[in-house]
């Protein structure tokens, strides 16, 4: 494990990055992540995958502190994070100007979906932007929780489960603002709405208005409890544990809201959300072999709701009409239907509302959020996880296709493009085998020999009404056409699937249906009928035109997936790979066989293999050139000669060793990060060294009027209150005491987001009124003390770091004390807390730039108390109280003071010094040099 200096203390919990594992077996990379995950460490590294264990938990390590911690840093400084890869994601794009992805892969309740969470927050965080940027920003954290509430749900493996995938596509602008960004969706588990498994419930926005709508909006929507409505009573699952529904409506209300759907869209939504809801309460019953509404009565509050005639409502549930060819002749006959054929034409328009209010509200986010300027993107894939339950069906099939897809991606570029590619470059290299799993994605998706969707898509062409046997014809036809494939076998029910990640049962029942996935012309005109213009809106289908192979549903999830597959491989891809740990969704319970399985279908062990013998970082010639030109004289900044000798100039000024890197044909090749981030560190100083030339100018000519005006101010602020030093009347304001140009250590524990604004070394006073040194800065938003301490454990134990001692944020002083004589004594008196005593030489510039940055973050003016008696609360520690303490001024000898302790009391004597109405000189056309 690589130490961090601001994570001394950090726990060693196995290693870090697994290509460091000292044999590399699947128990081996079990028992490492056992051990990181019991000490709650979920995150490791395969060099640059994350690797992170779901902790079903909410961890301590997502604040700000960590943003500022891994922002701008190396990967090797800090713990394994999933902000390091969020932050190497960000820089590669703005270094590089190449578009990056980053594709979260696991099965279901592994943790995808809070992984892209963390992602876009931290890229959020530190992208920074004015107002327009801002709104960007929103849009894209805010359509996390409308999405999930319309596209999420429980289910038996996850209490927040993906039932549709989602790309979502940052823009940024060249300055790494973003600048818009797009969301693409697929395979919306429509079936949920009107099917449940037990233990499982619907989407959550069904729950969420059932729970959290006003009592207008319950009369107006005729909303009651969830166990009423019959879509939702199937699965007798109305809760879940840690779900609050109540609260979640709001979250959705205030997300419509951020991305700009008026009151009335609002209304319109949920009258849709209602109207499917109620529209499931309608039954039928037999009679004569034809279909009939139970209760009429039920049809009139989902023809209210959609604003549609409840007559002609009840006839199209239970008749449709259908065009019958008599030669040349085509004749409109309308038909009754059967109990089955009802209840499917009640499901099918239930589900075309939901899913086309699923798509609007997608387009509506991607329109608050579009842009018309190019620019570089990131993008997120959240997409369903790889599922095996009791019972899987249709959905389940085309979701562990999709995953099976994913896979090949990472197979592709981890794997089999690595290999090849130092093949092609002629770099030494011993091949590793692994599974490619491009047979079963040809099992799937070939159209010759024709794979499973295309034998499905035959079946259902030739399918004119609802029939139980298309089923049967479907399971007997694929038997006999790909029985030879081996990740191929019949069942009873349907037929096995032999996965990446396992064998899979599919139960063939309903496999056409949903696969034809057909609104009836019918249903379509009867919602274009509706009174209200938003649903009609929703349906612009041409239902005239008449098309005689409708796309099905496997086609257009095919088509998304390769179109995803395309998209993703223009992009510069990074990699999370997610492992669920239990089925008992518990904090620190070990499923032993259940990791086990998971680490061998992601391919963890090739990976570390392959990584382990491989190269972290290459690129092609000219590129690295232009990158890393400036650290050689030879090569900056102009290099004419061949591009190989130029890198090899560059590696000697570098002092990169030969077997740290090897030369392609046009490829650079380095072995290990270290040596990439070394090369960074000495092209930051260089650059460095040249903003510093370009600072030292800027800082002579804005100087003198800067620092002038800064000590009007701060005269201003303790005249006639406090007595003046001679020496320090008429000094220059520095702002740097420590001299941190040569201390970025110091710079780094502050944060990158926090700009110093003055900083000193200073005694500061405990208990017992004892000194201990002390770093204080005061910062865009807090004032630290830093202080030293040596690291106890690992390699580099015995080495004194920097440490935080303590941090109070602006919001959390309400006063700052000082006497009236002519010392340097300063009191911080903190809320709630114990106070901070110090000597400071630059009190009046300290006191001027706290009170200038306090006003900015709280508003108000920083209250300043001078008085001769002083009281402070002090640290409690051990069995001994807090209390206070007091400090009393006196006149003395001596301009230096002379302290005097007893008991409680510290008695500070010094001598009389300028009058507190003195006022510093004005000097006019002098020039103040700077060293």
């Amino acid at each position: 494990m690589v130490y961090h200096w601001q994570s001394a203390n950090v726990k060693i919990s196995g290693v870090d990055d697994m290509v460091l594992l000292s044999k590399i077996t699947e128990d081996h990379i079990v028992e490492n992540l056992k051990k990181r995950y019991m000490d709650d460490w979920i995150f490791s590294y395969i060099g640059p995958v994350l690797v992170s264990v779901n902790p079903f938990k909410q961890m301590p390590y997502f604040t700000e502190k960590e943003i500022n911690q891994y922002q701008g840093a190396a990967q090797y400084e800090n713990p394994p994070h999933i902000y390091a890869l969020a932050d190497n994601m960000y820089r590669n794009m703005l270094i590089d100007t190449e578009n990056q992805c980053v594709i979260i892969s696991g099965e279901s309740g592994a943790g995808k979906t809070v992984a892209a969470k963390y992602i876009m927050n931290y890229i959020s965080k530190v992208s920074g932007g004015g107002p327009t940027v801002q709104h960007v920003k929103d849009v894209i954290l805010e359509s996390n929780p409308l999405l999930e509430a319309f596209g999420n749900a429980k289910t038996v493996r996850n209490n927040n489960s993906s039932r549709f995938g989602k790309y979502v596509e940052i823009q940024f602008d060249r300055g790494g603002q973003p600048s818009g960004g797009k969301i693409s969706n697929f395979l919306l588990e429509k079936s949920r709405v009107v099917a449940l498994n037990s233990m499982e419930r619907g989407f959550h926005i069904f729950y969420q208005l059932c729970a959290g709508a006003t009592d207008t909006m319950k009369s107006d929507l005729a909303l009651t409890q969830p166990d009423y409505f019959y879509y939702l009573s199937q699965s007798s699952c109305y809760k879940v544990e840690g779900t609050h529904d109540a609260h979640d409506f709001q979250e959705t209300l205030q997300a419509m809201k951020i991305i700009g759907l008026p009151a009335q869209e609002q209304d319109d939504i949920f009258r849709i959300v209602a109207g499917v809801l109620h529209l499931g309460n309608v039954m039928f019953h037999e009679s004569g072999n034809y279909a009939n509404i139970s209760d009429p009565q039920m049809v009139a509050y989902p023809a209210a709701l959609l604003e549609i005639d409840p007559e002609l409502l009840a006839t199209k549930l239970v008749s449709r009409v259908m065009d019958g060819k008599w030669g040349r002749q085509t004749d409109r006959i309308e038909v009754t239907l059967g109990l089955e054929q009802a209840n499917y034409t009640k499901d099918a328009l239930a589900k075309a509302l939901f899913a086309r209010l699923f798509d609007y509200l997608v387009n509506r986010v991607n329109k608050a959020m579009e842009t018309r300027t190019d620019g570089l993107t990131v993008g997120i894939l959240d997409i369903y996880g790889f599922e095996i339950f009791q019972q899987n069906g249709f959905e389940q099939f085309c979701i562990n296709y999709v995953n099976e897809k994913l896979q090949q991606i990472f197979i592709e570029l981890t794997l089999k493009a690595e290999q090849e590619e130092y093949v092609q470059e002629g770099i030494r290299w011993v091949p590793i085998d692994y599974f490619n799993n491009q047979i079963v994605c040809d099992l799937i998706e070939e159209k010759r020999p024709p794979g499973v969707f295309a034998i499905l898509n035959d079946v259902c062409a030739t399918m004119h009404a609802v029939t139980s046997t298309a089923d049967s014809d479907f399971q007997k036809k694929l038997s006999n056409a790909v029985i030879k494939n081996h990740h191929y076998q019949p069942s009873p029910e349907g037929f096995i699937i032999h996965h990446y990640a396992g064998m899979v049962s599919y139960n063939v029942e309903g496999f056409c249906d949903r696969n034809r996935d057909v609104l009836f012309p019918d249903l379509i005109k009867l919602m274009q009928g509706s009174s209200n213009t938003f649903i009609r809106n929703l349906f612009p289908d041409d239902t005239e035109k008449q098309n005689a192979r409708p796309t099905t549903a496997g086609s257009k999830i095919s088509k998304q997936a390769n179109e995803l597959v395309v998209a993703l491989m223009k992009c510069t891809p990074h990699y999370i790979r997610c492992i669920k740990p239990n089925e008992t969704k518990k904090a620190r319970d070990w499923e032993e066989s259940r990791v086990r399985h998971q680490v061998e279908y992601l391919g963890l062990k090739e990976n570390i293999r392959v990584r382990r013998a491989g190269f972290a970082y290459r690129r092609i010639f000219q590129k690295f050139l232009q990158r890393y030109a400036i650290l050689s004289e030879d090569t900056w900044p102009t290099w004419r000669g061949e591009a190989k000798e130029g890198i090899q100039r560059i590696m000697h000024s570098a002092h990169m060793s030969g077997d740290q890197y090897q030369l392609g044909k046009s490829k650079v090749f380095i072995k290990a990060p270290e040596s990439l981030f070394q090369l960074e560190e000495l092209r930051e100083r260089k650059f460095d060294g040249y903003a510093r030339i370009l600072q030292r100018a800027f800082r002579k000519y804005f100087a003198r009027r800067q620092r002038q005006k800064q000590r009007e101010e701060a005269a201003s602020i303790v005249h006639g209150k406090k007595q003046r030093r001679k020496y320090s009347l008429n000094r220059a304001f520095n702002g740097d005491y420590i001299g941190l140009d040569h201390k970025p250590e110091l710079l780094s524990i502050v944060g990158r987001r926090e700009k110093v604004e003055f900083c000193e070394t200073v005694p500061k006073y405990d208990r017992r009124f004892q000194t201990t040194k002390r770093d204080l800065f005061v910062t865009t938003h807090r004032v630290l003390l830093i202080g030293r301490e040596k690291i106890k454990k690992g390699p580099k134990k015995g080495l004194t770091v920097p440490i935080i001692k303590r941090d109070i944020p602006y919001k959390d002083i309400f006063r700052v004390s000082v006497s009236t004589r002519q010392d340097d004594f300063v009191i911080i008196h903190v809320r709630n807390t114990y106070d901070t005593v110090f000597e400071s030489i630059f009190k009046t510039e300290l006191l001027t730039t706290l009170n200038k940055k306090y006003k900015v973050v709280t508003g108000q003016d920083l209250t300043l108390h001078f008085s001769d008696s002083l009281e402070f609360v002090v640290k409690k520690e051990g069995w001994g109280g807090g209390g206070t303490r007091d400090l009393r001024f006196v006149s003395g000898p001596s301009a230096l003071p002379l302290l005097k302790s007893n008991g409680k009391i510290l008695t500070i004597a010094i001598q009389d010094g300028l009058p507190s109405t003195t006022r510093m000189k004005l000097f006019k056309n002098i020039t103040i040099m700077f060293n």
